[in-house]
């Protein structure tokens, strides 16, 4: 594989930056798309995109909280061009956005049970948890990456919260909330 170098000889820090990147940003793929193979294509559609728009990183911010930017506007150009495409007509940006094993059976039972909860939330909410607990991004940053207000992320972060409060309990199921 060819390596790009700067006039000085070095590899180019975007690119190294970008390679270091890739677990992440595949995990994020994954997280929005709920499948490998649109992971995999949503991380090298994403990786071309931030190549061809390297110039707009202007080093002030976070380069990985600039990158899940891009990719965040990439899937939410899929997606829509995906539901026009079967005729579903224009949709909403807010609409398509949305951890290795422990030493016992029992943590890596309940770590499955969360993941799988955590992909029964609605998209928002998904990234919003990946970027923000699984990530590391700042409530700022995460609205950045997501093109939303930083409210939009403490609400869904707040709502994504309720829905799996039910975990730390041992009840199989949310509860709801009792009426008088």
């Amino acid at each position: 594989m060819f390596r790009r170098l700067t006039p000085d000889r070095q590899p180019d820090p975007l690119q190294r930056d970008l390679k270091a990147l890739l677990p992440r940003l595949w995990r994020f793929a994954y997280v929005l798309s709920r499948s490998r193979i649109d992971a995999e294509d949503l991380v090298q559609a994403t990786c071309v995109r931030i190549l061809e728009r390297k110039h707009q990183f202007t080093g002030e911010g976070r380069f990985d909280s600039w990158a899940f930017a891009v990719m965040a506007s990439v899937w939410k150009n899929h997606v829509r061009a995906e539901r026009i495409r079967l005729g579903e007509g224009h949709v909403e940006a807010d609409e398509v956005l949305v951890f290795d094993g422990a030493q016992s059976a029992e943590t890596n039972i309940f770590f499955r049970q969360v993941l799988e909860q955590i992909q029964d939330l609605p998209e928002g909410q998904r990234a919003a948890v990946l970027l923000v607990y699984g990530e590391g991004l700042s409530y700022a940053e995460a609205a950045n990456a997501l093109g939303v207000p930083i409210g939009t992320i403490m609400s869904r972060l707040a709502n994504a919260r309720k829905l799996l409060a039910h975990l730390r309990h041992d009840s199989p199921e949310p509860r709801e909330p009792e009426t008088p």
